[in-house]
């Protein structure tokens, strides 16, 4: 049973990856308890000096299109902003205004019609992919489609109507790059494969392909993907954000709203159900991420008291040796540092009798091997 008496994101570490609105994201999450690291994983072009948006908003005033389709609601504000100030506003909005308005979501919707356009259809399911079933559907051999990006192509979306006989014309709307300072996305990675880091959330795919690329070109992606794999818990705000990570084996929970309120809240249901929940001494534990909760009080635990405290826990009762948890250590060390761990460790759970020495074998949490309570 989840203890009712602490935050219930109280003892977990948040990574948050967002370039945009990552305080706010932050907030919700602190207000829950966490400790939350912040480490923008791309910078995002500003879109009144990108070349790319001018030339393809150029093109597509001269050169009128059949279709245009709106991925988002920021992109598609800042696409028209960005027209405003090299005086195309105008021209754009009447060219779009002479052609059949698709929007992906409630957000590009509401963007259009900001804008003073009106939307031909928008899918339920908030998906690409439901809106190029429906474009396929309609039929679109010799039209022309002005796709608007959200932050890096779309590959299976453009190619499927290209093989069915349509032009497509890119509307890179923003680019990403990586960040501006990247030490702080250094560091995020390696508080995740020390196990520092319990979730860590994406609320763009461009944030975590660039992720998983500068894992790649650190020589970290192989052990980046073993964590969040198993042992790291990933939350994406939606089924395009989490493309990259799915991609690469990655389990992704995702809310039933792609809104970052609701991703917040799915965390605070989902992460705590991962805590493991024993009676050992007669005292009700609830390991989490980086604490543990002891009859009710929250008690903090240091790196290396945890990581001994992780693989006593999942020994349930079972002897484990010195050289073991020597292995588990952040940073290693001798074998007195083991004991320096194990001393740490009875210090934060406020009763010795937790963990049991057992001469020259090693140690063991005070209960049966089966994880029955002694």
């Amino acid at each position: 049973m989840i203890s009712l008496d602490v935050a219930p994101l109280a003892g977990y570490t948040v990574g948050v990856t967002a370039a945009r609105r990552a305080d706010e994201l932050s907030a919700l999450l602190e207000r829950k308890g966490a400790t939350v690291l912040q480490a923008p994983a791309i910078r995002i072009v500003p879109l009144s000096d990108d070349a790319e948006l001018l030339a393809a908003t150029r093109r597509l005033v001269t050169e009128p299109v059949d279709v245009v389709v709106a991925t988002t609601g920021i992109g598609f504000r800042g696409w028209i902003e960005a027209a405003e100030g090299w005086g195309l506003g105008a021209r754009l909005l009447d060219c779009l205004g002479r052609t059949k308005v698709l929007s992906r979501g409630p957000k590009a919707k509401g963007a259009v019609r900001a804008a003073g356009l009106t939307e031909a259809w928008s899918p339920d399911s908030e998906s690409n992919a439901e809106l190029l079933e429906y474009l396929l559907r309609s039929g679109v051999d010799g039209q022309r489609i002005a796709v608007q990006l959200h932050g890096e192509p779309l590959p299976h979306f453009v190619r499927t109507l290209r093989e069915a006989g349509a032009e497509v014309v890119e509307v890179p709307v923003y680019r990403w790059t990586g960040p501006a300072d990247p030490a702080p996305l250094h560091r995020l990675l390696d508080a995740v494969l020390a196990r520092q880091v319990d979730a860590l959330m994406f609320t763009s795919a461009p944030a975590a392909a660039s992720v998983l690329r500068v894992a790649r070109d650190t020589d970290r992606f192989a052990a980046l993907l073993a964590v969040l794999r198993r042992d790291v818990l990933v939350i994406g705000v939606g089924s395009i954000t989490a493309g990259p990570l799915v991609e690469v084996g990655i389990p992704v929970v995702q809310p039933a709203r792609s809104r970052i309120g609701a991703m917040a809240r799915e965390l605070t249901l989902v992460l705590p159900e991962r805590a493991v929940r024993l009676r050992i001494a007669a005292r009700e534990i609830e390991v989490r991420g980086q604490a543990v909760v002891v009859d009710g009080e929250l008690r903090p635990v240091a790196p290396a008291p945890m990581a001994v405290l992780r693989a006593l826990v999942d020994a349930r009762g079972r002897v484990v040796s010195r050289k073991e948890l020597l292995a588990v250590l952040p940073g290693g060390g001798e074998e007195h540092a083991v004991e320096t761990a194990i001393g740490r460790l009875r210090t934060a759970l406020g009763e010795p009798r937790m963990v049991c020495t057992v001469v020259k074998r090693g140690y063991r949490m005070a209960m049966e091997p089966s994880g029955v309570a002694v």
